[in-house]
């Protein structure tokens, strides 16, 4: 099934695309064996062996080294681990949003929606979810929110819920040897409940629920949220909120009109999304 792989996706890469010479003539549809080994670092015996079946047993890194000789994408670099037994390591996840999904959530101008990381990292909002977390200096990262930035206190109700969710889904998404969380859980023991809770290893991931919030602009505010993985940028999720028809939609118009007319009471300025391009990385 592997080889079969290999071979099919061979036979799809332009040699230039690849940055090959095209000039000599080619015997077979797409790159060669030779040529796949050479750019995945392997030798050409290796790679021969793995399209006959010969070799079962690839490490993750040539595997990965395969992907990129062959230009897979996110789908079938997985499949292709999936074929090989093999879990896919996620090293590769960015932090760089796509300019395709900054302008969805851009577009949606009656809901909040933002963009996180797996170590819970704001990396892009729309201009609502910008207003929303107004409270918060800065709104980069939603557990140093929760847990050391005093907003937090009367920004969230259920503060309790709001921390004992955090931590569990910084559990649930975050690689536990990434030295950015060991760092990040470092700063984050300022705070006692936050030790508390991580001590007690509470795994919690959420694709949806409600969240409640007093905002000092509109008042309280209840939203339901669904959570959205982005597949061509793993580690990345899409967080969108929703009010339900009443109050609290009233209230989150209310929240986007106030926004856009103080937007209007200072058009000098232009509204750029947030992006957090390194700053995140220097704190929890």
């Amino acid at each position: 099934m592997l080889g079969e792989f290999l071979k099919a996706h061979r036979a799809r890469v332009d040699p230039q695309d690849a940055g090959l010479p095209s000039h000599t003539q080619r015997k077979v549809k797409g790159l060669r064996r030779e040529e796949v080994a050479v750019l995945a670092g392997v030798s050409a015996d290796y790679y021969a062996r793995l399209e006959q079946g010969r070799e079962t047993n690839p490490s993750a890194q040539v595997l990965d080294a395969l992907s990129r000789a062959l230009q897979l994408d996110t789908d079938a670099r997985a499949h292709m681990h999936r074929l090989a037994g093999v879990v896919a390591d996620e090293g590769h996840s960015t932090d760089k949003v796509s300019p395709e999904l900054m302008r969805l959530i851009g577009g949606m101008h009656d809901m909040p929606a933002f963009v996180m990381n797996s170590l819970l990292d704001i990396l892009a909002v729309n201009p609502l979810a910008e207003a929303l977390y107004e409270p918060f200096t800065p709104a980069d990262n939603a557990a140093r929110m929760t847990f050391l930035d005093p907003a937090a206190a009367s920004f969230y109700p259920r503060w309790n819920w709001v921390a004992q969710s955090t931590v569990g889904h910084l559990r649930q998404t975050a690689d536990p040897k990434s030295p950015r969380l060991r760092q990040m859980v470092e700063a984050l023991s300022e705070s006692a409940t936050f030790r508390e809770l991580w001590d007690q290893h509470e795994v919690r991931g959420k694709t949806q629920d409600a969240k409640e919030f007093v905002h000092p602009a509109v008042g309280a505010l209840k939203l339901n949220y669904h959570s959205f993985d982005v597949r061509e940028a793993p580690g990345q999720f899409l967080v969108v909120y929703q009010a339900e028809p009443g109050p609290n939609a009233d209230a989150l118009r209310l929240l986007a009109t106030s926004r856009a007319t103080r937007a209007a009471a200072s058009p000098g300025t232009t509204h750029v999304p947030l992006w957090l391009t390194g700053t995140a990385k220097s704190r929890p």
